[in-house]
């Protein structure tokens, strides 16, 4: 019998107050993670939603810049494109520009993944700074305090796109993915990696979601077209960060802004 999925969803009305409430879950998951292991390892993802609220937690004028234990972080890497550094399409470069170069994090405690060099090589590469840095025995997952992942209008999450061959990938933590609709190269943490987190969420904004949202979460496990179904954390239970818009086909919250629903499968 399949696992049941018990997914939490807290939905915003608009997108500031998604920053808001994003930034807040950030700070929360790390003050957890530390209180109960001594250190926060995180993993993130790239897009306008994320950035919005990691300008948040950089901004002196906020309460989560002061709250965040930025001494206890170690930040990693959901997925990035096969690009430099210093690229546009960086997902580094927005992570730096929002919120490394403004808060007290030491280069020791930033692990990227290289986009400049080859994609196997990156790939490659970023799998044994894993390695090294969990301490991995052969056959072992690392486990995150955190995960946090987007989704895009193709129901795609991290670099896991539709019918490519990261979706079949279970003995590698990291993997080079061609994606053909986009005649590009991405480095991605493959499924079994994210799924270990002990805590996974999904953020998301805008109305364009609002139906591939609705599909993934309440519709039949179509894998292959919908890769955001097959994120389905080890700890049997899912969170999603959402605007008013992208919840706009979801089942109705409480008075709180708080829906649950279950699945399998």
């Amino acid at each position: 019998m399949a696992r049941r999925l018990g997914i939490k969803y807290y939905v915003e009305p608009d997108s500031a107050s998604l920053a808001r409430r994003a930034a807040q879950y950030f700070v929360e998951m790390a003050g957890e993670a530390v209180a109960d292991r001594g250190r926060a390892r995180i993993a993130i993802s790239g897009g306008s939603t994320p950035k919005a609220a990691f300008s948040l937690l950089a901004d002196p004028g906020q309460p989560w810049r002061e709250r965040m234990p930025w001494q206890r972080l170690e930040l990693f890497w959901v997925d990035e494109r096969a690009v430099p550094p210093d690229h546009p399409d960086s997902n580094y470069r927005m992570t730096r520009e929002a919120l490394l170069e403004h808060v007290p994090l030491h280069p020791e405690q930033i692990h990227r993944m290289e986009g400049e060099l080859d994609p196997e090589v990156a790939a490659a590469r970023y799998e044994a700074e894993l390695r090294s840095s969990f301490r991995l025995e052969d056959g072992e997952l690392p486990r995150f305090d955190l995960v946090s992942l987007g989704m895009g209008p193709d129901g795609h999450t991290a670099s896991l796109f539709p019918h490519t061959e990261a979706l079949h990938e279970r003995s590698r933590l990291v993997t080079a993915n061609h994606v053909p609709q986009m005649n590009t190269w991405r480095i991605t943490l493959t499924w079994p990696v994210i799924n270990r987190g002990a805590s996974v969420f999904f953020l998301i904004g805008g109305v364009d979601k609002a139906q591939i949202l609705n599909e993934v979460i309440t519709g039949p496990p179509e894998h292959e077209r919908l890769p955001s179904q097959i994120i389905r954390p080890s700890s049997g239970i899912l969170t999603l960060i959402l605007d008013k818009g992208a919840a706009a086909l979801l089942p109705p919250t409480d008075e709180q802004g708080c829906g649950c629903y279950e699945r399998e499968g």
